[in-house]
């Protein structure tokens, strides 16, 4: 069966779910910040325990948001750890590290606007694609679970 096609034998309930898991995953990482991502998967890891079984369309979305909201989470984390180590670099040289560093910080704050603009639109389009039934999945995402 063709993914972007909707599917039939998905009833409006399990759509349901499967929306709500990436947009419990999106409001829920909006509210705490989305550099906080735990919250995210926190909602969605909510959905799967409690659909795994009964749903394997259900159990397929939460787990794709799961899996997206931790690797955001990991990446927001690489950044800031690189932003860490920038600042540290400008001080130790007391400023003359400036130079490099401040390249590179322009770069890292370009990541960081990449990873917020990818995380909100792939949320959004994951939501829909559940809603109508199709299955999604999210790139640049490490699966874990």
């Amino acid at each position: 069966m063709n993914a972007m096609l909707q599917r039939e034998d998905v009833s409006q309930a399990d759509r349901q779910w499967a929306a709500g898991a990436h947009l419990a995953a999106l409001l829920l990482a909006l509210l705490t910040s989305w550099t906080a991502g735990i919250a995210g998967m926190l909602a969605a890891g909510v959905v799967w325990l409690i659909k795994r079984d009964n749903s394997p369309f259900v159990a397929a979305h939460a787990r794709e948001a799961f899996n997206f909201n931790l690797s955001m989470f990991l990446y927001a984390c690489a950044v800031c750890l690189v932003g860490v180590l920038l600042l540290g670099a400008t001080v130790l040289t007391l400023g003359l590290g400036l130079i490099l560093t401040l390249p590179a910080g322009l770069v890292l704050l370009a990541a960081v606007v990449a990873i917020a603009v990818m995380w909100l639109v792939c949320s959004v389009i994951a939501a829909v694609r559940a809603w109508n039934g199709e299955e999604y999945r999210y790139p640049l995402t490490l699966r874990l679970l």
